[in-house]
């Protein structure tokens, strides 16, 4: 009997010192992963954007179409001040198990960043340096910022966090359903996983684009101390 207890004991404080290191592996170690891999793909951009760049090369907010994404390509920077001035992540092109990982993704089938349409994005909760943790703080009127390095784009926010089921794929329309949006326009919509550690349902919001400047012209309002 003393070697059955004693054996279970053993099993039992093996079994905990395996979950407590799995917890600090999905707490910690993937975040500070994460974070290193977002820095590295802004720094990519950053690097990419100082380069001269052909006249007219992008278009992103006129009547012309800016070239496609590149899939797992990172391709603007996301701001949301109501997350912290020092809040900032990589925008990459699809939503990708592998891509978010890397910073938030673009739902691939909807329209490009500034454009006509519904310019979604994607993003983690929580692991992976949990950019989107405090998306519950989110408000009506919240600016959310990007830019592709040519143009500052900000959006405001109008409805939301709203909570749905992962199906309904409605939210990301060109004209949301449940958004209150009645005519085509320039939207943003941002998802992420509700509740916090769970994915049965998913938070959104919304938000329609508000102005764009060049980057010539510093930084838009929102983004000023």
């Amino acid at each position: 009997m003393r070697v059955i207890v004693r054996t279970v004991s053993e099993l039992c404080v093996t079994v905990g010192t395996l979950i407590v290191l799995f917890v600090v592996y999905a707490l910690f170690w993937t975040g500070v992963r994460a974070d290193g891999v977002m820095d590295d793909q802004i720094d990519r951009l950053r690097e990419e954007w100082s380069k001269p760049r052909p006249p007219g090369d992008a278009l992103p907010a006129g009547p012309e179409k800016p070239k496609p994404y590149v899939k797992g390509k990172p391709f603007a920077i996301m701001y949301i001040p109501r997350l912290g001035f020092t809040w900032n992540k990589p925008v990459l092109e699809g939503t990708a198990t592998s891509t978010l990982k890397k910073g938030l993704g673009h739902y691939a089938e909807t329209a490009q960043l500034g454009q006509r349409g519904n310019f979604a994005v994607a993003g983690h909760r929580r692991t992976y340096g949990d950019p989107f943790k405090d998306f519950p703080r989110l408000r009506r009127g919240d600016a959310v910022v990007l830019t592709d390095g040519t143009t500052w784009f900000t959006y405001r926010i109008d409805k939301g966090p709203y909570k749905t089921v992962p199906s309904d794929i409605e939210v990301i329309d060109p004209l949301p359903r449940t958004s209150g949006y009645t005519r085509p326009g320039r939207y943003l919509t941002l998802t992420t996983c509700e509740p916090e550690w769970g994915h049965s349902h998913r938070l959104i919001v919304w938000a329609h684009l508000d102005s764009t400047q060049p980057v010539e012209a510093g930084k838009p309002e929102a983004l000023r101390r």
